[in-house]
């Protein structure tokens, strides 16, 4: 009996360090996305592909400081989905790895849109040149691929809102933070969903505004998890479920 309060009381210990982990990586993600966006309008002439492509020319290290920041953002989600599944785990273990496997799917895609931002900057530098195509040609076709930038994140951002409904109902049934905290959180990452699959199939029609309260659950689950930690002695006995 001993052994087993020692044991628990372990698993408590890790689960409370991974909230603060999670706390953390909820802002710092936050932060870097919106550094990234900032660097991207800076670089990006919406519908003047070689106009990008000679705005980036001018400014390749601000371009080599969206990608970097792009990489860190996918290491940071992979640490998230980590902290998430050691919180969650024990309320249900099948859930709790569903919503790891969409989180990595996330960082995986994020990572291959810095790895082709990457590969546009070698060509735009030479490094890659292609003999095939006048240079002109050359500029128009890799602005026009950066220019695409927002676009292809709709694809990390329905697997973004499919992890986070999926952690955010678990954290609903464990009790671990407030309820209507957890409730916001599955009706934020739903529309982040909807918006990311408006913007492929309609792309007139997406609306930028169903991701914005996803912006505030971040900022408010990240300071709550960070300082407050999650309240283990909440949850129900009947939804620990620790042999999922």
């Amino acid at each position: 009996m001993k052994s087993k309060q020692i044991a628990n009381r372990s698993i408590d210990f890790v689960q409370k360090k991974a909230a603060k982990i999670a706390g953390f990586m909820f802002l710092f993600i936050l932060t870097a996305v919106l550094v990234n966006s900032y660097v991207f309008s800076q670089l990006i002439v919406a519908g003047n592909a070689l106009a990008t492509s000679d705005n980036i020319m001018a400014n390749t290290g601000l371009l080599r400081v969206g990608i970097g920041n792009e990489l860190i953002l996918s290491i940071a989600a992979i640490l998230l989905a980590l902290a998430l599944y050691i919180i969650l785990k024990p309320v249900n273990r099948n859930f709790a790895l569903l919503g790891f496997s969409l989180k990595l799917t996330e960082a995986i895609l994020s990572a291959v849109i810095a790895l082709l931002n990457f590969v546009a900057l070698q060509i735009l530098n030479g490094d890659a040149a292609s003999t095939v195509l006048p240079p002109e040609q050359l500029k128009t076709l890799v602005g026009s691929f950066l220019n695409m930038h927002d676009v292809l994140y709709a694809i990390p951002m329905v697997f973004l809102g499919l992890n986070l409904v999926v952690f955010s109902y678990l954290f609903l049934k464990s009790k671990y933070i407030p309820r209507l905290l957890a409730g916001f959180g599955i009706i934020s990452y739903a529309l982040v969903f909807l918006f990311a699959l408006a913007s492929i199939l309609f792309p007139n029609l997406a609306v930028l505004l169903l991701a914005v309260p996803s912006i505030l659950f971040e900022l408010i689950i990240g300071l709550w998890l960070l300082l407050k930690g999650v309240n283990l002695s909440a949850i129900n006995s009947e939804v620990v479920k620790t042999d999922n």
